[in-house]
């Protein structure tokens, strides 16, 4: 068994409020509860020997493990190809009742079968709650072990295997199949002390079972894509699907903390969080596909911070938050875990959550834009918050910031953040014409197009014949590549036509996107990086609108094979094609599914 397996090397489960990750040897090694963003349970992918871990493997001479999910599902299958037989481990967590209210109660179901010979299983549960700083107590019966700790009780249930084993104060077991034989380990998280649930039994687990996959395939049912990459596109929804917080419709960034982008590098963030960015993007995508009702729970939600105020940051909206709006991220420094292979330190919350990102402005505003019905039904006191925002903008868009991409190297006038402002400006101009709301038009269209002046004479380079990072600089910056997608320029334009072309030379590595020279442009760390996956998506996208399809198409395909085995992206590709960055990463998905939809476009036409 590896001691820190590949990021990628693992597949995603979860029941909507949070969620597990699978390694390939069927190691669950990463597990927040009662929330994606709740300290972890299970940690082993970031401390193998501290993080604690529930596994349920086959150690067999002459093994051989593949992974799948079953189709148009978020069941996950880990198979064992023993000399001796083959056995399979199906992991599922179903979902609460009401999904839609929080609870504290989480369980995981691990189902194990044996379809060939007999297989002997090795089962072990090391919980270790608070990222592993918190000791807990371990209650033996037989085939059922409670793990009582100060922020949380595990419950563990064995069916159909031999008797639990105590091992300190955790356990362990094995179970020996034969073909056609079934066994259980189904654990529950819950509140501390709270009582253990009813006990399992086979038709409970089938019931439990038939339900979840019923509600995945019900689910993508509604997905309107009939394109070419089908099943990529309802991989991706599926996963952004996994990562929003039902409660609270707040999707986040990704299910992990602590993944490097540079191995043993610093560049190790907590993505556990609601970007304001990241979902406000995810809008288009899901009216596109037809998942009306979970874009129009984003937007409540967005709205609802906007009325809220109260932020870190002293603006109107901050950059990003937990999933039910809290705005306060403090930054710790989690110094007992060692990192996945030693990339220290391992962040828990985001320091970054005061920064000054102008963009996201934009971002929401594209958001609502989207949202016809949403905005009407918003009413009057709606509207006038919304539009005093965009008032607000007007007088404070002209001011350097951090930029998209949370450099800490000081502010800049970042061209990507004025781009966007102008989306806010101009989305909110056409959005008061079309529901013939109040404001005050010439300023906000004298604001647009004084943003887009700037732009136009400050953010691009005659020397380069590109747009570039920031003002002042030769620096290039893949998140441009959302200009023709904004409209903020038309995808043939020369000056546009040259930027792709300036992209092209210096950012695309065998059609993988960096998002900008770190050497050529200190953002105040050390170290380098993988490619930008979601800068990859964006490029296919560019080079689409541009009429380069072939070009578009051969990257598309090209950035597919770099997935894992069972579809999923992490944040950046590494310099051999390894996934690196926290996994799965909700933007790199949602940036599949605009590409894929674009292109399908192009082609079509």
């Amino acid at each position: 068994m590896h001691r820190y397996p590949p990021i990628a090397d693992h597949g995603l489960v979860g029941d909507l409020q949070t969620c597990a990750l699978v390694s390939a040897e069927g190691v669950v090694d990463w597990f927040c509860s009662p929330r994606f963003d709740s300290p972890s349970v299970f940690g082993r992918l970031l401390d193998h020997e501290r993080g604690g871990h529930f596994s349920i493997t086959v150690d067999t001479p002459g093994t051989t493990v593949r992974q799948l999910y079953l189709a148009d599902s978020a069941v996950l299958l880990t198979r064992f190809h023993t000399p001796d037989g083959v056995g399979e481990v199906g992991d599922f967590m179903p979902l609460p009742a009401d999904p839609g209210v929080p609870t504290d109660r989480h369980t995981l179901v691990r189902v194990i079968r044996v379809v060939r010979g007999t297989v002997r299983f090795k089962v072990e549960c090391r919980p270790r709650f608070d990222y592993g700083r918190e000791p807990h107590e371990l209650v033996l019966d037989g085939a059922s072990a409670r793990f009582a700790g100060a922020s949380a009780t595990a419950h563990l249930q064995v069916l159909g295997g031999g008797p639990l084993e105590r091992d300190g104060q955790d356990v362990r077991a094995e179970v020996e199949l034969s073909s056609g034989q079934r066994a259980a380990a189904v654990l529950t998280l819950d509140a501390p002390g709270a009582e253990p649930p009813e006990p399992a039994d086979a038709t409970s687990l089938q019931a439990a079972f038939d339900a979840v996959r019923s509600f995945w395939h019900d689910w993508i049912s509604r997905c309107r894509y009939r394109g070419r990459w089908q099943q990529q596109v309802n991989r991706s929804a599926i996963t952004l699907k996994l990562l929003t917080y039902a409660p609270t419709g707040a999707p986040v960034a990704a299910a992990t903390m602590g993944l490097p982008e540079q191995v043993g590098g610093e560049r190790n963030w907590d993505y556990r969080y609601t970007w304001v960015r990241d979902a406000s993007l995810s809008v288009r995508a899901m009216v596109d596909l037809g998942f009306v009702e979970e874009a129009d729970a984003f937007r409540r939600w967005l709205g609802a911070r906007w009325q809220a105020g109260g932020t870190v940051s002293g603006e109107p909206l901050q950059i990003m938050y937990r999933v039910d709006g809290d705005p306060h991220l403090r930054e710790e420094a989690l110094d007992h875990l060692e990192g996945w292979r030693g990339s220290a330190p391992v962040r828990a919350g985001n320091g970054a959550a005061d920064q000054l990102q102008l963009d996201i402005y934009g971002e929401a505003v594209y958001a609502f834009a989207h949202a016809g019905e949403l905005t009407q039904q918003a009413g009057y006191d709606g509207w006038m918050r919304f539009a005093a925002t965009v008032d607000w903008l007007c007088e404070h868009w002209d001011r350097p910031d951090e930029g998209i991409w949370e450099t800490r190297g000081g502010r800049k006038d970042f061209t990507y953040s004025r781009l966007m402002c102008w989306v806010a400006f101009d989305r909110a101009v056409r959005m008061a014409h079309e529901y013939g709301r109040p404001a005050d038009l010439p300023r906000w269209t004298a604001a647009r197009d004084a943003v887009l002046h700037q732009v136009m004479e400050r953010g691009w380079s005659a020397e380069r014949q590109a747009f570039v990072q920031h003002y002042g600089s030769d620096v290039l910056d893949a998140s441009l590549l959302m200009m023709p997608i904004t409209r903020f320029i038309a995808p043939r334009d020369p000056r546009w036509l040259s930027t792709l072309d300036a992209m092209d030379a210096e950012l695309v590595s065998d059609s993988l996107v960096y998002r900008y020279d770190p050497a050529a442009s200190p953002d105040g760390l050390r170290g380098s990086e993988g490619t930008f996956s979601l800068c990859s998506f964006l490029y296919v996208d560019a080079l689409a609108r541009a009429g380069r399809l072939e070009q578009a198409r051969y990257a598309f395909d090209k950035m597919l094979t770099y997935a894992n085995h069972v579809g999923l992206f992490s944040e950046e590709i590494g310099p051999t094609g390894e996934q690196l960055g926290n996994f799965p990463q909700a933007f790199t998905h949602l940036a599949l599914i605009t590409a894929a939809l674009t292109l399908d476009a192009a082609l079509d036409a």
